[in-house]
């Protein structure tokens, strides 16, 4: 780690040389919520993400990297380095009684602002923390010297205290309640509240992390109705023709490759051709609802890289950005149900979903949906952009992990990661440097040892070409080849039983050090209503 770092003060390897003034990039971590794979147009879609399709064309992309499947696991690995039962979030923001599922990070997990502040940066966050309900849980009390947003796993977009009986947004700033006010969107305020921070720690001379959390695409449905006339008739083609249309665009990037085999048509997605038209238009007032989100995510990345120049920080700063999780599977129907529908989809007294038809769009071309371990729930976007670092306009294999972000940040700020923090002993961290495959030094993480995955039961195990999964309640392993089939349309368990074997072995010894229990003895009486989780 110190010898790459080093490699890239002194200009090695092709990499220009960091000067002496500005030798500690500033850095930026944008995620999003429950956005599909091809959502953006960098990765295949027709939504118009012009912003973020910048940053991408002028950085590196993955075709592999990977999440925990569903929000606050995510976050917890992603903000620590940690594997997330390491952490205490291997279930989620609920305590099911054992430290691997407490429901908040533990103290021996160590924050990327905890870190980073330790070592002479400022550490700013704006949008969902969903890392522990009790306020010494909070951001702020976890290394974040400035915080907009909110605790819990989902919010509203809009003041939604006028419609029957929904509880206001609550958002906190450092510590202290807010409320949305009428005409007030969330996504926006995030962003308000991001670029308030960057001007104030301006004047600081540090170096600063900015931790940006959007919430969108997340349910509900709520959308400005300027952006939602933007995708009015787009969907008129439905989910069959779409998902061709992104399949044929990702071809075209080269984020799917010719030989690769994309997943099959989910059979419990209805054919557009058979519906009624009354259900082809709610239908596609949900997608015209969701592309208008994202498009207004992207505007306020575009607001994010005006600043960045007009701070004159543009050409010293990483940004990363990737999602949470797949999209959204099942359907509202079987499972969450709308908490008040008083007005038209898209509008603040709505509460709608995408849902599994279209989420199977957002996912192209891959298999299956949030809180998944098959390759529609884990893999994300995931795009890097520093002018002059990063190597330009590269699309690479990759497969990296979440647990990759902290070691990547800490080498590039030239941060130490302490033994001890408040008295605690430090976990050491779990993931890889990313920077050779970010300078163009690597086409893949050097990683040796698997990936492996536990959640509410489903399970997964990631090494070379090989891919093992389980999906609760059955045990058995399913087997992939993903140099060929990334769309884990071909289970070869049984034509190579020693390799799943193997693999098994190291799932089990990966659980036993990690703290992962058994399902069946821990899982709450009365399990989270996610649409599609099972």
């Amino acid at each position: 780690m110190k010898q790459l770092l080093t490699c890239l003060l002194l200009g090695i390897s092709g990499i220009p040389a960091l000067s002496q003034k500005s030798a500690r990039p500033n850095i930026i971590l944008i995620m999003v919520d429950d956005m599909g794979y091809s959502d953006i147009g960098a990765y295949g879609s027709e939504i118009k993400t012009p912003n973020i399709d910048k940053l991408a064309s002028e950085g590196t992309r993955f075709r592999e990297f990977y999440n925990n499947s569903i929000c606050a696991p995510t976050r917890a690995s992603l903000i620590t380095g940690q594997y997330a039962h390491r952490a205490g979030m291997g279930y989620f923001d609920v305590n099911l009684g054992l430290p691997a599922y407490q429901g908040f990070l533990n103290k021996e997990s160590l924050t990327l602002a905890e870190v980073l502040k330790q070592n002479g940066y400022s550490t700013l966050m704006a949008g969902k923390s969903h890392l522990g309900k009790d306020s010494i849980y909070w951001p702020n009390q976890r290394g974040f010297e400035q915080f907009y947003g909110f605790i819990p796993g989902a919010s509203n977009y809009f003041d939604i205290g006028a419609y029957g009986k929904a509880e206001p947004v609550v958002l906190i700033k450092n510590n202290q309640q807010e409320k949305l006010k009428p005409g007030e969107y969330l996504t926006d305020k995030i962003t308000d509240n991001a670029l308030e921070f960057l001007q104030a720690q301006n004047k600081t001379g540090k170096p600063f992390f900015l931790y940006l959390a959007f919430n969108a695409p997340h349910w509900p449905l709520q959308a400005l109705p300027e952006d939602i006339a933007k995708y009015k008739g787009r969907y008129d083609i439905g989910w069959d023709s779409l998902r061709q249309e992104r399949i044929a665009r990702q071809k075209t990037l080269g984020i799917l490759l010719p030989d690769e085999r994309i997943a099959t048509r989910d059979t419990e997605v209805p054919k557009w051709d058979n519906l009624t038209y009354d259900q082809k238009q709610l239908w596609k007032a949900k997608m015209e609802v969701y592309a208008a989100m994202l498009d207004r995510v992207d505007q306020n990345i575009g607001r994010l890289l005006t600043t960045l120049k007009e701070l004159k920080k543009d050409n010293n700063t990483l940004i990363v950005f990737l999602s949470d999780n797949g999209a959204q599977g099942g359907y509202a129907s079987t499972a969450r149900k709308p908490q008040r529908n008083t007005g038209p989809i898209g509008t603040p007294g709505s509460y709608d979903y995408q849902e599994q038809s279209w989420a199977y769009v957002s996912n192209t071309p891959l298999r299956q949906y949030k809180n998944n371990m098959h390759e529609g729930g884990i893999c994300t976007p995931f795009i890097a952009w520093f002018p002059g670092y990063v190597k330009r306009g590269a699309i690479v294999k990759g497969t990296g992990h979440i647990i990759d972000i902290a070691p990547t940040f800490y080498a590039l700020a030239g941060a130490k990661y302490p033994e001890k923090y408040n008295g605690h002993t430090a976990l050491p961290l779990a993931g890889k440097n990313l920077l050779p495959v970010l300078s163009g030094q690597a086409a893949e993480v050097d990683r040796g040892e698997a990936l492996c995955w536990e959640r509410a039961g489903n399970r997964a195990v990631r090494k070379g070409k090989w891919k093992i999964v389980s999906t609760y309640p059955l045990y058995t392993w399913e087997l992939y080849d993903l140099s060929k089939d990334r769309g884990e349309t071909t289970d070869l368990s049984g034509k190579f039983p020693d390799v799943v074997n193997e693999l098994s072995v190291e799932y089990s010894q990966w659980a036993a050090k990690t703290g992962v229990a058994d399902y069946d003895k821990i899982k709450p009486a009365q399990p989270m209503a996610i649409p599609g989780a099972n």
